[in-house]
């Protein structure tokens, strides 16, 4: 392979990427190697952006840690976390879809929860929020005995796990549906929150003056046999960032309506107004049920 110019270069990649045995790495590879050069040409990139670009991926890398996944941010705030979930739900992209973003915070063995149950760990200061989710079918029928994690922010807008003064498992439950297909659990209203913006993907928003915040919602990672694992995120309709999500994860099947009381609670009488409740229908879709890698430990 001596190279006469840039076209016998490229050439030259696209050959080698051919012979790869397997089909489908050999797919990926073709158009990978195809559209970075592409890309390459069309932004005329220079020797010191290339360098820079190489630096940048190394320290996103070096990013990684046991409460963090520089990627993971990266791949958000690029679009490309929604559009392969978006490309490969709701008949491959065809129909709405209740599959979205796993974000970087899902842990494992949240502390099991009966329904009707709460699941705050620790005090935790903000308005009550009664949640009641019901898991359907593809053909609007309930699914009982799903397996179903839940987990949210405090409404400071911290994960239990970025915030020494909240419990270990702090509003993170594990639930089962009921023959209804419905779980159902208290816990506080959710606030929106600054994506890390401490490392590249902050860099990123600063340079293109974007904002890094994530509109409020609930976490539900819903597993049983037969059906493909739900992940999935409800965000609340009365968020002012609901437009402008930082990760581009918001989708109108998953639009929550927060609703807000001023009334007493008819049963919690330890709640005082205003109150909030959130009722949402989310649709399991048939398939393979197998776990994600907590990006966490």
């Amino acid at each position: 392979m001596i190279l006469d110019g840039q076209d016998d270069l490229t050439r030259d990649v696209l050959a080698v990427m051919q012979a790869t045995p397997d089909p489908r790495l050999r797919e990926i590879m073709v158009a990978l190697s195809k559209h970075l050069h592409a890309f390459v040409r069309e932004v005329r990139l220079t020797e010191d952006e290339f360098r820079e670009a190489t630096a940048i991926l190394n320290e996103i890398g070096s990013l990684a840690s046991d409460t963090h996944n520089e990627f993971v941010l990266m791949a958000g705030s690029l679009g490309v976390s929604s559009l392969v979930c978006l490309l490969n739900n709701g008949d491959n992209g065809a129909t709405e879809t209740s599959q979205n973003l796993l974000g970087p915070f899902w842990r494992l063995h949240s502390p099991r929860t009966e329904n009707g149950g709460s699941i705050l760990r620790s005090p935790t200061a903000g308005p009550a929020m009664f949640t009641r989710l019901r898991f359907v079918d593809q053909a609007k029928k309930p699914v009982a005995g799903v397996d179903v994690d839940i987990w949210h922010t405090s409404p400071n807008g911290l994960y239990e796990n970025q915030d020494e003064a909240q419990a270990d498992f702090n509003m993170r439950g594990t639930l089962t549906t009921d023959a209804n297909g419905e779980i159902w659990f208290r816990s506080v209203k959710p606030a929106g929150y600054p994506i890390p913006t401490n490392g590249v993907v902050g860099r990123l928003l600063a340079a293109q003056q974007r904002h890094p915040y994530r509109p409020a919602h609930i976490h539900a990672l819903a597993f049983k046999q037969g059906y493909k694992t739900l992940i999935s995120q409800i965000y609340a309709d009365d968020d002012p960032r609901v437009h402008t999500d930082a990760q581009f994860g918001v989708t109108r099947a998953l639009l929550g309506t927060f609703e807000m009381h001023d009334a007493p609670h008819p049963t919690a009488r330890d709640v005082t107004a205003p109150w909030y409740s959130l009722d949402h229908t989310l649709i399991l879709e048939a398939g393979a049920a197998k776990l994600p890698k907590p990006p966490i430990k």
